[in-house]
């Protein structure tokens, strides 16, 4: 703790010795979004020249340790931008243990996936989550777990476009998985579109005879149609 305390009074120290105000050319080219990782991103932006930043709905103000370095007193973290290539480091510290973190500026107008799928982009979401397992097949960002709950929490929300198109995206990226179409058969069911539902549980036991949640979710459906 008196470590950290120390740290953080030679910041003051020397952002006491730095202008507090950010160049023009500076802030132009610094402003913007960058991956944090391959589905969130951090966003830059100034207010009267001060550096503000936005992270998981919090809004951080670094303070200026130079013309390239901030300090973000909430993630203990030194930001260094590099302009001309457009992304921000983190400074090295021990605490990494060698490991890197670069965080690249996202090109106008390009969104993360799950902004894409939450702008009914289905395509350019699609396109998105392919990419990052390409890249890295064990990202948790395309993880069946995590792209299902997310699908469910739109179906919860009654946001039904927004979770059959997850769900879907799921079932391109591990089209051997029976809960993929299960949870496909619950999307269509709450939209009371019965015809795929039916479908996509048939299309989950085909994988899998044994899931329960489509043999049981079946078993009511084709009940319904025979009484």
């Amino acid at each position: 703790m008196k470590t950290k305390l120390f740290f953080i009074s030679i910041l003051l120290l020397i952002t006491s010795c730095t202008s507090k105000k950010n160049s023009e050319d500076f802030i132009q080219k610094a402003s913007g979004r960058y991956f944090f990782n391959a589905d969130e991103v951090i966003e830059i932006k100034f207010d009267e020249g001060k550096l503000l930043l936005n992270w998981r709905k919090q809004n951080l103000e670094p303070l200026k340790i130079n013309d390239s370095t901030f300090y973000a007193r909430e993630l203990n973290e030194k930001l260094v931008f590099n302009t001309s290539e457009n992304y921000i480091k983190l400074a090295e510290k021990r605490e990494h243990e060698g490991k890197k973190y670069v965080f690249n500026k996202l090109k106008q107008g390009e969104k993360t996936p799950s902004e894409y799928l939450a702008a009914n982009n289905f395509e350019a979401a699609l396109n998105g989550y392919k990419n990052i397992k390409a890249k890295d097949s064990l990202n948790p960002v395309i993880r069946e777990r995590n792209l299902n709950r997310l699908g469910y929490r739109y179906l919860s929300k009654d946001r039904f476009e927004e979770a059959i198109n997850v769900f879907k995206i799921n079932i391109e990226l591990y089209p051997k998985s029976s809960n993929t179409y299960d949870s496909t058969g619950d999307a269509y069911l709450k939209m009371k579109d019965t015809v795929n539902a039916i479908a996509y549980y048939k299309k989950s036991l085909s994988i899998n005879p044994e899931n329960r949640s489509s043999k049981r979710a079946l078993k009511k459906l084709t009940k319904k149609e025979n009484d």
